[in-house]
């Protein structure tokens, strides 16, 4: 049998998983959180405060939709792309076909994003238009949002191939680490996914965030060298991996 070439392998790799990762719970369970924050975003936009619009907005947004939605969906279906397969014990189906491991891993990734990118952006952007925070916001969260699922996703994926029960383990980094210790120990922040996507909202807007404390480029080169490592890690960690 001939060797699959890498580019064929990240194409069968996503279809595959694309497939098994589509389904209409996690789809309508998911897009029914954005649209709570669309609604919340509808309420804001209509209530009368002092707070200026773009103020208000960058809050709901970071508070609501970096908090929760970007690291909620990302984890949902990136945990499951290989951790799933790996569970039920179909990942040996592309071992039966003779190609490298990283293909996988990619493929796996570029899967858990086509799916987590339109559920997590789409009510956000929605959202950020309702409270009227003006292109500013509107930019700052496509840009912050997009970096938020490349990294989340890569790391998500990891974690699927690592441990069991990676949604536990996975929620336990979002409301421990990045939600208390990152919050109580200011210097944990560097190893908080959320202080980036943060730190790109306030230098979009100028509004200041608790833990946006990078520079936009730091903010973005972090977040996908994190994206990078942690694929490199998956491929290894499969490279390694006996599976039957």
């Amino acid at each position: 049998m001939s060797v699959v070439q890498p580019g064929r392998a990240v194409a069968l790799t996503y279809g595959l998983v694309l497939k098994q990762l589509v389904t209409r719970g996690r789809v309508a369970a998911l897009t029914f959180v954005g649209g709570v924050v669309v609604l919340v975003a509808i309420l804001v936009g209509r209530s009368e405060s002092d707070v200026d619009e773009l103020e208000r907005g960058v809050q709901l947004i970071s508070n609501l939709g970096f908090t929760m939605v970007v690291p909620v969906v990302s984890l949902v279906f990136a945990s499951a792309a290989l951790g799933d397969m790996r569970e039920d014990g179909t990942l040996v189906y592309l071992w039966l076909r003779p190609m490298d491991r990283w293909p996988v891993v990619v493929g796996s990734w570029l899967a858990a994003i086509t799916v987590s990118l339109p559920i997590t952006l789409v009510p956000l952007v929605i959202s950020s238009v309702a409270v009227d925070g003006g292109s500013q916001l509107t930019v700052a969260t496509v840009l912050a949002g997009t970096t938020g699922v490349l990294s989340y996703s890569a790391l998500f994926v990891l974690v699927g191939l690592l441990l069991k029960n990676p949604i536990v383990w996975g929620l336990g980094y979002i409301l421990i680490w990045e939600g208390l210790a990152a919050q109580f120990f200011g210097s944990l922040s560097r190893l908080a996914i959320r202080g980036y996507t943060r730190s790109i909202i306030t230098s979009r807007t100028g509004v200041d965030l608790e833990l946006a404390d990078f520079s936009m480029t730091v903010a973005i080169v972090v977040p996908l060298a994190v994206t990078v490592v942690a694929i490199a890690l998956g491929a290894a960690r499969l490279q390694s991996m006996e599976v039957a």
